[in-house]
């Protein structure tokens, strides 16, 4: 099974859409898994080339799949590079070391791929899978953490219905955004299945 932000190989150009971009095809290396409804024996990908704006959704088979890699699997690989989204993951470690959690965003295609995706600028994309409700002013306690790295820091929490930010969920708004398959939803409890 394959989840969000997992890294793929093996999709080829014939997996493209046809009115697909130039770039789109040497950029296959690899693909990053996104949220969407696709056919059972697909998966929804999402195909990232050079610059930021080179990027295009597109669908894989299954029977494609090559090699995959989990953001939890990026946790302790480290980079030669000096830029502030990797002394960020450096400082955090410690601090995640505990939980369930991983790299995604270009600071994991990076260290996943070994071709350069970041630069000075770039936050640090995190991802901390959530089985169970992380109660809010936990979530209060670790954005105050994450805030005191050298960079932006912006962490997903997984639930098994979707994605929400943690800055969003530490905040104190009612409704969270809750990024799932069939689109974002407006929710109070991202730990309940949307109706």
């Amino acid at each position: 099974m394959v989840n969000a932000h997992d890294l793929l190989w093996g999709m080829t150009p014939a997996h493209l859409p046809a009115d697909a971009p130039a770039w789109a095809a040497d950029a296959l290396g690899a693909v990053v898994v996104r949220r969407a409804v696709v056919a059972p024996g697909f998966v929804a990908v999402g195909v990232r080339g050079r610059s930021r704006e080179q990027r295009l959704g597109a669908v894989m088979p299954m029977a494609a799949i090559q090699r995959r890699v989990t953001p939890e699997a990026l946790c302790e690989v480290t980079s030669p590079r000096d830029l502030p989204a990797l002394q960020a993951l450096a400082q955090l470690r410690p601090v995640l070391a505990p939980l369930n959690w991983g790299v995604t965003g270009s600071a994991g295609f990076e260290l996943a791929t070994g071709i350069e995706a970041l630069h000075a600028q770039s936050d640090l994309d995190l991802m901390l899978r959530t089985p169970e409700p992380l109660d809010r002013n936990d979530a209060r306690d670790l954005l105050a953490t994450l805030d005191k790295a050298v960079c932006a820091v912006d962490l997903q929490l997984q639930t098994p219905f979707g994605a929400v930010a943690l800055r969003e969920w530490a905040g104190a708004s009612r409704r969270v955004l809750l990024k799932t398959a069939s689109g974002a939803h407006l929710v109070i409890d991202p730990w309940q299945a949307v109706a």
